[in-house]
This record gives C-alpha cells, structure tokens and sequence, in this order.
C-alpha cells in the first residue's frame, strides 16, 4: 500500500481437521527475536500471501487458515491496533515513526510501512510458516517482499485473492453498523442486533461509519482496483496466484481455499 489507514508444498495434512488454536505472535507485535510457537508438526510449513477487497472477509479468512493450517496470522492492520495501545518506548522505532505520522492525520507511507515488515523478518521465518494479511497492497511492497524473501531463502508458496462481485461488496459493508461506544459491528441482515440500532453488548447507538455508505464504497473499490491490478498481475506472472470466489459461509470458502491450494500441491 502506497499509505496506510487505521513452488508448493506437498503436505497433505491439511485435509486433516484441525482443532482451533491461536499461535502467540509476540515477535510480531514487538519486533523482537521471538519465535512463534513451532505447532506445525508435519510436512512443509504454508507461507501465503492474501489479497482482497474490503468487505470480502479475508479477515476472517486468515483466521480460519491459521487454525486449519497451524500458519501465523501475521496482519499489518492488527499490528497498527497493537501498536496504538503500546507505550512509546515499546514500540519499534518504524512503529513509533507510524504512530507520529498518523496522530499528525497523515497516511503512513509506504517506506515505513514496509521497514515495519523488515524489523519483523524473524516472523517470515517461522517454521509454523505464515498467513500475511494486509501486505503488501503496492507493486513496490511486493517487489521489496520479494527480495527480502529471497535473500532468506524463504519460499513463498501461494497468494490468494479473493474475489466477489461489486454489488456483493456494495450489500455486505453498506449493511454494517458499528457502535458508537464499544466500536462492536453488525449488520443488518447478516447478523442484526436484538434490538434494531441498539447494541447488544453495551446498550450504545449504532451507526453506519461515512466509509460503509455505498458512495464511498464505490471510490474505496475504484482505489483499490487501481493499486491491486498490478499487484495480481505481477504475483500471476511469477505463477503464485490463486483465485478464490469468497461467496458463501465463511468455512465454505476456507475449505475452498484449501481445496485450490491443494490442487497446486
């Protein structure tokens, strides 16, 4: 991303189930040496890049990858959350340089967005291997991603996009209504509260957040289009991409996730 806002494997373990489970990813959050917790005991470890619209869940997606594949979640948008509740002093020297851009109302830009990354190279090599969410959005970022990978020698197995329709976009983040004191988020048919524009969980109004209004849906799209469009194009040419259709439940598109990754396999 220009700016930032708040060869495959041949394991077949992944048609395994595996039960749920949450890899401590200090190492990310703190820029330190330390490791994730190694979980993943058979075959090669997954090193996934995913890409995706706004509203298409790859959230979601990356959460259901960690638990199914014992692969990090490693998300630059979790990473800036962390980092706003940290004290100064424990924030990497990127990271502090983010946050002071971003209380001054600017964008953080690419080149610190992508020293963030590098403070965290240890997290690439994992041997639990990872799933990277939110990087890179810019031809730049992926291009430096790549030599970083390559000077460590780590191979980067797939990148999933996942796609869906503009109008399915438009539906799912227009009908999001957010609460105005806990920030907790519904929607109105997926998943609406009891008591319409009330809270469940602490009684607050909801609202619908500028950026869910359609119109704004229409330029946030248009914007990604343009900063994505080279990013597929460079990640098909290297014969990585895989493209996923992220319509259904969320474990009807994860289990299609695996199911492509698997046929590269």
């Amino acid at each position: 991303m220009s700016a930032h806002h708040i060869s495959e494997p041949k394991d077949t373990s992944v048609e395994k189930s595996v039960a749920p489970t949450k890899i401590p990813r200090c190492g990310w959050f703190q820029a330190s040496a330390s490791n994730c917790a190694d979980v993943h005991s058979n075959g090669k470890p997954w090193r996934l890049v995913l890409l995706g619209a706004p509203g298409v869940g790859k959230g979601t997606q990356a959460d259901l990858l960690n638990q199914r594949l014992n692969a990090c979640h490693l998300s630059t948008g979790d990473l800036f959350r962390a980092a706003s509740k940290q004290k100064e002093c424990d924030q990497s020297p990127a990271m502090r340089a983010a946050m002071e851009q971003m209380r001054r109302g600017e964008l953080v830009p690419d080149a610190t967005v992508w020293e963030m990354v590098r403070e965290r190279a240890d997290c690439l090599r994992c041997s639990s291997g990872f799933v990277l969410d939110g990087f890179p959005r810019t031809l730049g970022q992926a291009d430096a991603l790549k030599q970083l990978m390559e000077t460590e020698r780590i191979p980067l197995h797939a990148v999933v996009n996942y796609e869906l329709p503009l109008a399915e976009i438009v539906a799912r983040l227009s009908g999001r209504r957010t609460c105005e004191k806990c920030k907790a988020v519904f929607h109105i048919t997926g998943q609406p509260p009891k008591v319409e524009g009330v809270c469940d969980r602490c009684g607050g109004k909801l609202f619908q957040r500028d950026d869910d209004r359609p119109e704004s849906i229409t330029v946030r799209m248009a914007a990604y289009e343009r900063s994505t469009a080279p990013l597929i194009e460079f990640y098909k040419a290297l014969g990585l991409l895989v493209a996923v259709a992220a319509i259904g439940t969320p474990d009807d598109i994860c289990a299609r996730t695996i199911a492509a990754l698997k046929s590269r396999a």
